[in-house]
């Protein structure tokens, strides 16, 4: 059971990723662009994901964990139940919205 402790630890793990307030909980920065950030609700996590498809994958794949409100409605961004996902699955979701979002490349 992942919790935001565990979001940050991850987050701030990543290369060139920062801590910074964003809609008054913690968000998440690659190059200043967001990638993360604790929702309003308690124990979820907002997700950048690649795609609005990609997004509708996750809430069809698994809707008790993986979810939207109409406010996200055109963007590719998913809400996430902390407390249903393990680290691993927390981990890959982190790393992948850090990649859309503009992970410094290495030569």
């Amino acid at each position: 059971m992942a919790n935001e402790d565990d979001v940050r630890l991850l987050a701030l793990s990543l290369p060139a990723t920062t801590e910074r307030p964003s809609y008054g909980t913690s968000g998440y920065r690659v190059k200043d662009r967001l990638l993360a950030r604790i929702h309003e609700e308690p124990g979820v996590l907002v997700l950048w994901r690649a795609s609005v498809e990609e997004k509708f994958e996750l809430i069809a794949a698994d809707p008790s964990k993986f979810f939207t409100t109409p406010h996200y409605d055109g963007h590719p961004i998913v809400l996430a139940r902390l407390a249903a996902m393990g680290l691993d699955e927390l981990d890959e979701l982190i790393r992948e919205a850090w990649e859309y979002k503009g992970a410094p490349r290495t030569a």
